[in-house]
């Protein structure tokens, strides 16, 4: 079990889930007035102090989507540096136990075909995600 302490000037730690169904993904589009507008990503958050990258990704589905689910394996990372900021993020496998979405800083999500997914504008640090999650399948 991974504990992350979070500290200032260090890179933020970001969780995402990536959610299969027969051989597609979910994908969400970061609404207007977010970071990343407009961009499509797998959904997630940042971790808080003293939270595991699993409790986290449960917290931030909820918060994001308003369904509970089940963070599984990490199956992939990827390092980016935005202009605010650099971030690691971490990938997990993870089971949605609804369908009915309530969105707060998305406005859209859409199950992508795995092999459409580089068709989409996807956020940086979730293209590297995307790959591997293509390679798997």
């Amino acid at each position: 079990m991974f504990l992350f302490r979070i500290e200032s000037n260090v890179m933020k730690i970001v969780t995402c889930a990536v959610i299969f169904r027969n051989s597609s993904v979910l994908l969400a589009r970061r609404r207007s007035g977010q970071s990343n507008e407009g961009y499509w990503e797998f959904p997630g958050g940042k971790i808080e102090d003293g939270e595991t990258p699993q409790a986290c990704l449960e917290r931030e589905i909820f918060e994001e989507l308003g369904i509970k689910c089940k963070a599984g394996r990490i199956i992939a990372e990827s390092n980016y540096v935005y202009s605010t900021g650099t971030i690691r993020l971490i990938a997990m496998e993870t089971e949605i136990f609804s369908d009915e979405f309530i969105l707060s800083v998305h406005d859209r999500v859409q199950w992508i075909s795995i092999d459409r997914l580089q068709e989409y504008l996807l956020t940086p640090a979730d293209i590297p995600i995307a790959e591997i999650v293509q390679k798997m399948y």
